[in-house]
């Protein structure tokens, strides 16, 4: 009778070690233990794309339960999905476009915060021809794009001005929801002209054989401005409550998706099979597209002076891009004072 209550006991303390295993990252009310002991939950968010594709080794580590803090993703295919998200305390970290970060640190009085850049130009003008091979070239054509009122729609916006083009009159600009659409009526219209962003631009022409890239957005900015600025196309944003209330759980987590963007960058090959796994794009697709994808990982100084170069363009261009007013210093997480 001693051995069976024995044995009895030893699978109760069985079961209550798997109890206490399965809910160890859900205990979000309970105080913060010193020095970071105690792992918090912590959402994070993504727009399919380059955004999502430097995350990949942080998705895989947090999966496996290898992260500092317990990590739940939410990947969209539209930036509205997070921003909403992001505003009602549901993510406290997401990677968004550079400008729309801008327009909500002004929606919502300074209550979230660019922590860094992870995203450079990753936009291209494709045809199914050989007649694009300047931005004048654009005139009297229509463009298929998506980000309407994002990065994507501003910065062809400039760049159209810029030639000497005006947009809606020089040139006709349909916007879609989603690059997935724009792809599929690139490979139906043999005259089709798009604005898309890497992967899909690999993708694209994965099904598409006719598909040519013309022009480099990046390349054709360089060449009309002449402050230096670059595009910055995504930015991780933090809401400020949580940065001020975790800030080491906040540096762990910036410092794994650093790693994260170097591993994916260094590692192509082992990165698309991730990228497939979790379902962002095919293996075979991201990693021909990796290395056009501008993933980085840009904190501090550094980041400021680029980001705010490209916003300042953006304000002359139309101040509602950046949500009326150039951004104050608070807008930047990494040069706070107590940073």
């Amino acid at each position: 009778m001693m051995v069976q209550n024995r044995n009895i006991l030893a699978w109760i303390l069985v079961i209550l070690m798997m109890i206490a295993s399965l809910f160890g990252c859900a205990r979000t009310q309970e105080p913060e233990a010193p020095q970071g002991e105690q792992k918090i939950n912590i959402s994070i968010g993504a727009l399919k794309g380059p955004t999502a594709l430097g995350m990949l080794q942080m998705m895989n580590l947090a999966e496996k339960g290898e992260t500092p803090d317990c990590y739940s993703f939410q990947i969209a295919g539209t930036a509205d999905e997070l921003t909403a998200a992001l505003i009602k305390g549901e993510l406290q970290v997401a990677a968004l476009p550079c400008n729309l970060a801008s327009v909500l640190y002004q929606k919502t009085d300074g209550a979230v915060q660019i922590a860094a850049i992870n995203t450079g130009c990753v936009l291209y003008i494709v045809e199914n021809a050989d007649t694009i091979h300047t931005v004048e070239d654009l005139k009297g054509r229509t463009i298929y794009s998506t980000g309407k009122g994002t990065t994507p729609e501003y910065t062809l916006n400039y760049l159209l001005r810029a030639a000497g083009l005006e947009p809606k009159k020089d040139v006709t600009i349909e916007y879609k929801s989603e690059a997935a659409e724009v792809a599929a009526l690139l490979a139906e219209k043999a005259d089709a002209i798009a604005m898309l962003p890497q992967p899909y631009v690999t993708t694209a022409a994965m099904q598409n054989d006719r598909l040519r890239v013309a022009l480099s957005v990046a390349e054709e900015w360089g060449k009309y401005t002449k402050d230096g600025s670059a595009v910055v196309t995504g930015v991780v944003l933090v809401s400020k409550s949580f940065a001020e209330e975790h800030p080491q759980q906040l540096q762990a987590l910036l410092a794994q998706y650093e790693a994260s963007t170097r591993y994916v960058n260094e590692n192509p090959a082992e990165a698309a099979l991730l990228s497939e796994h979790f379902d962002i794009v095919k293996a075979k697709a991201a990693e021909k597209a990796i290395p056009y994808c501008s993933i980085m990982f840009v904190q501090g100084e550094e980041m400021k002076e680029k980001v705010s170069g490209y916003l300042n363009v953006l304000y002359n261009e139309n101040p509602a891009s950046v949500g009326g007013a150039l951004p104050d210093d608070g807008f930047y997480y990494s040069i706070l004072p107590n940073s």
